[in-house]
């Protein structure tokens, strides 16, 4: 693991860009779309939508089916809520080039995601995009079709079986021990043509370019309160709102990672999904941000 970078902090330079200026406007900071499941299953786009306005994209919507409007709008204030049923909603959504990022996958569904990836992928400007859990999950089966769609604005965010299913061979590599983890997130991200984020105690963040870098959630900066359902959710929210803010994808998914185990730590035992985003005020006060 020589060859990959390890995020131990925060330079100045991470810590500058999640600084706002003074003059500057909402819509300088970013307009985040993360698309929601059916009624009864939003709760993980509305923890990720969270987090993203949380960590500063100056606006977040939430798209919903019409089945999930009462319930989203019931849970919902600072966070705008817009009906996406179907591909055409979605399409026209992007038609404001000011919407920026988009987080599809938590709580979506695999029908939905089928339906809905394409388009977010196919947006004129291509707005930066964060693919999780349904919306990798969908195209298990396909994932050829999943990586003929992606661009260099795109972030994969899988754990070790969406990995598994996504990429077979690399996964058995790593499995069998031929390959390390940085070697296989970095294989993983070459032939995807996006970045990857391999979730674990180590999360490794590749780029298509080859370039690695790992956060370690281990030792002095162990958080095994992670270790709770819609984590993950959060830290695709996070990668989304800084996307929105103008993170490069691989710059903002290592930020990310790394402000998640601080959160998570910051906060302590007892740590639920909820409490993640509600803690980054008090992490980025301690970072002078």
């Amino acid at each position: 693991m020589t060859d990959a970078a390890r995020i131990t902090h925060l330079d100045d330079t991470r810590r500058a860009a999640l600084a706002k200026s003074v003059a500057a406007h909402k819509y300088g900071h970013g307009h985040a779309l993360v698309l929601s499941g059916p009624a009864g299953r939003t709760g993980a786009a509305r923890l990720a939508a969270r987090a993203a306005l949380r960590i500063g994209a100056g606006l977040v919507t939430v798209g919903a089916p019409r089945s999930a409007e009462a319930e989203c709008a019931a849970q919902l204030t600072a966070i705008m809520l817009r009906r996406i049923e179907e591909a055409p909603d979605l399409a026209d959504a992007l038609g404001d080039a000011r919407l920026n990022a988009l987080c599809l996958g938590p709580g979506l569904g695999a029908g939905r995601a089928r339906a809905l990836v394409p388009v977010a992928l196919g947006a004129e400007h291509r707005p930066a995009v964060v693919l999780d859990a349904d919306a990798l999950t969908a195209f298990s089966e396909a994932p050829d079709a999943l990586f003929a769609m992606l661009h260099g604005r795109v972030v994969l965010t899988p754990h070790g079986g969406e990995f598994a299913r996504l990429f077979p061979d690399i996964a058995g590599r790593m499995t069998e021990g031929t390959d390390t983890r940085v070697e296989a997130t970095r294989a993983a991200a070459q032939r995807s043509g996006a970045v990857v984020l391999l979730k674990g105690a180590e999360t490794v963040i590749a780029a298509p370019d080859g370039q690695v870098a790992i956060h370690a959630a281990t030792g002095a900066r162990a958080a095994p309160w992670l270790a709770t359902a819609g984590a993950g959710d959060v830290l695709a929210g996070m990668i989304s709102g800084l996307v929105a803010r103008g993170l490069a994808p691989a710059e903002a998914a290592g930020t990310a990672a790394w402000l998640h185990v601080e959160c998570a730590r910051s906060f302590g035992p007892g740590l639920i999904a909820e409490d993640l985003a509600e803690e980054l005020p008090k992490v980025l006060r301690s970072l002078g941000v």
